[in-house]
C-alpha cells in the first residue's frame, strides 16, 4: 500500500520598472539598477516557489553575490574544531523553461497576438504582451541559464571563504552531477567558481555522472507507477485548479486579458506566472507578464506550487521521501568512512564532495530527515489554514539551493563522543537538528536519531511494485 498523508476531499499588480530608469539614473546610481528591478518584482518575487531566485532566501547577496552575509557570523565552532569533510548536495542553478513551458507561453501568447485591433485597444494589459517579443525557444528546454552559472561560480567561493581548510589547495574534490545538463553544467561552473588559485589537485576535475544518487526518484518503480505516473495521486492539485482561490483568479486574468474566461485554464494561468518568474531569474527584469497579477494571486499560485511538490516530492506519499534513503545512506557512509580515517591518522581521501542534483533530490531527502513538516497536510481546501507553512518549496529549494553537512573533529573534548561533531546548513544558513534544537550535534548522537532510516530504509525494497495489479494510489 501506498501511504498518503491524506485522502482527496472535496474540493497589488506589480509595480513595471519604467522604460527611462536606466537612462535617468546617474552613473554611479547604475551599480543599484539590478537592486531597483528587483525592487519592483517584490511583491511577487517572495512567491515563485521552486522557480525562486536563490537571492530570495539570502537578499543580501543583491547587493554583494560574494557576501558570507549576516548568518555565517554567529556559526563557528569552538577552535579546537577542525573541518574534516563537506559533504555538499546543490540544485543546478537558474534555468531556462522546459519545452513543454515555452510551448504553453507561445499558446498562450499567440491568442494574445490573434485578437482583432479594436478589442485590443480597450485592453492595456493585453496589448503589452502581445508586443512582448516571444524570445524562448524549444531548444533551451531547461538547459542552464548565464545566470546559472554565476550562481553556481559565487557559491563556490562563499563556500571556499566559509570553510577555507577543506578547499585549500591540493585538496581532493569528489564531483558529481546528475545526467541532465544543466546540474553537468552548474558542476563545471561550481569547479570554475574555486579558480586557478585553488588547484584541489587538478585544474580538470571530470564531473562523474550518478543517476543513481542524484535522480533516485527515476530509479524507483514504485514511485515511477505510482505517483510519477498516476494522475490519481495528484487530486489534491487537481483540486486546487478547480477551486475558488483559483478560479478567483483565473477570473481576474481573463478580465485583464479581455478574454473570455473559458479559453483559460489553471495551467495556463500558471504559466503567465512563470513567465513572470523566469523574466526576473534570468534577465533580471520586470516582466509585462507580472502585471497581471497581485501580491495575492501570487500566493495562490505558490500554493499550487507547493501542493504538487508536497504530493508529489514530499511528504504527500511515503515513498517520495523513501525513495531517498540510498543517497542518506550514502551520506553517512562517506561520513563514516572519514571518522575511521581520522580515527586511524590517515587523511581524509574525500574532504569535499559536492554533487549536483535537483530540486527533486533535495526535497525528499530533506522530508526523509523531517524537516518542514506542517502539523496538517497540504490540501486542496486548507489554503487559508496553511498561510504560514513551513512547507514553502521557495523557500527549501529555490536554483541553486544547497545542502551541506560538514563533519568536524574537535580537541579539547569531555568525553570520545563529542570528539567528532556535524553541522547542517541549508541555502548556507545553520539548521536546528531536531534531536536537540541546536545547530550542532555530535555525530554519534545525529547517526542515533537517524538509525531506522540508517539501518532499515532498504532503497530496493522500498521501490519494489507490489505484487498485485494496482492502478490507483490507495487511499485517496
Amino acid at each position: 500500500r501506498l501511504r498518503s498523508a491524506s485522502s482527496c476531499g472535496s474540493p497589488a499588480v506589480a509595480a513595471m520598472a519604467p522604460r527611462w530608469a536606466a537612462a535617468a539614473l546617474p552613473s554611479a546610481a547604475l551599480l543599484l539598477l539590478p537592486l531597483l528591478l528587483a525592487v519592483a518584482s517584490a511583491g511577487l518575487s517572495g512567491y515563485f516557489g521552486t522557480k525562486s531566485r536563490y537571492e530570495e532566501v539570502n537578499p543580501h547577496l543583491l547587493r554583494d553575490p560574494l557576501s558570507l552575509g549576516p548568518a555565517a557570523a554567529g556559526s563557528r565552532l569552538p577552535a579546537a574544531c577542525a573541518p574534516l569533510q563537506l559533504r555538499a548536495l546543490l540544485r543546478h542553478g537558474t534555468r531556462y523553461p522546459t519545452a513543454g513551458q515555452i510551448r504553453r507561453l507561445g499558446e498562450l501568447h499567440a491568442r494574445l497576438l490573434r485578437r482583432p485591433a479594436a478589442a485590443a485597444a480597450g485592453c492595456p494589459a493585453a496589448a503589452d504582451l502581445a508586443a512582448w517579443q516571444m524570445w524562448y525557444e524549444e531548444s533551451l528546454d531547461g538547459r542552464l541559464a548565464p545566470q546559472g552559472r554565476r550562481d553556481m561560480e559565487h557559491l563556490a567561493r562563499r563556500l571556499a571563504a566559509r570553510f577555507p581548510a577543506l578547499f585549500a589547495a591540493r585538496r581532493r574534490l569528489v564531483l558529481a552531477s546528475s545526467s541532465k545538463h544543466r546540474c553537468l553544467q552548474s558542476g563545471a561552473a561550481f569547479r570554475r567558481g574555486l579558480g586557478p588559485s585553488l588547484s584541489l589537485g587538478s585544474d580538470e576535475v571530470e564531473v562523474e555522472v550518478n543517476d543513481s544518487l542524484m535522480r533516485f526518484f527515476d530509479h524507483c518503480a514504485k514511485f515511477v507507477a505510482l505517483v510519477e505516473e498516476n494522475d490519481t495521486a495528484m487530486c489534491q492539485v487537481n483540486a486546487f485548479k478547480e477551486g475558488p482561490e483559483m478560479r478567483k483568479v483565473l477570473e481576474k486574468v481573463a478580465s485583464a486579458l479581455c478574454l473570455p474566461v473559458e479559453e483559460l485554464n489553471a495551467d495556463l494561468v500558471q504559466v503567465a506566472f512563470l513567465a513572470c518568474s523566469y523574466e526576473l531569474a534570468i534577465k533580471n527584469v520586470t516582466s509585462p507578464w507580472c502585471s497581471l497579477f497581485s501580491e495575492e494571486d501570487a500566493k495562490v499560485l505558490e500554493y499550487l506550487n507547493d501542493l504538487k511538490q508536497y504530493w508529489k516530492r514530499g511528504y504527500g506519499y511515503d515513498i517520495n521521501s523513501r525513495s531517498s534513503c540510498i543517497l542518506f545512506q550514502d551520506i553517512f557512509q562517506h561520513l563514516d568512512k572519514a571518522v575511521e580515517e581520522s580515527k586511524s591518522s590517515k587523511p581524509i581521501s574525500s574532504p569535499l564532495i559536492v554533487q549536483v542534483g535537483h530540486a527533486e533530490t533535495l526535497q525528499p531527502l530533506l522530508a526523509l530527515m523531517g524537516f518542514f513538516k506542517d502539523d496538517e497536510p497540504l490540501k486542496a481546501n486548507n489554503y487559508v489554514r496553511q498561510m504560514h507553512r513551513k512547507f514553502r518549496s521557495g523557500r527549501i529549494v529555490p536554483y541553486a539551493a544547497n545542502l551541506v553537512f560538514v563533519l568536524y573533529h574537535c580537541d579539547q573534548v569531555k568525553t570520545s563522543k563529542e570528539e567528532y561533531q556535524v553541522q547542517m546548513l541549508l541555502n548556507e544558513k545553520m539548521m536546528f537538528f531536531h534531536h536537540s534544537n541546536e545547530t550542532i550535534s555530535t555525530y554519534a548522537d545525529l547517526k542515533d536519531y537517524y538509525k531506522d532510516i540508517l539501518e532499515n530504509c532498504h532503497f530496493k525494497e522500498e521501490c519494489a511494485l507490489p505484487k498485485v495489479n494496482i492502478t490507483a494510489v490507495d487511499e485517496l
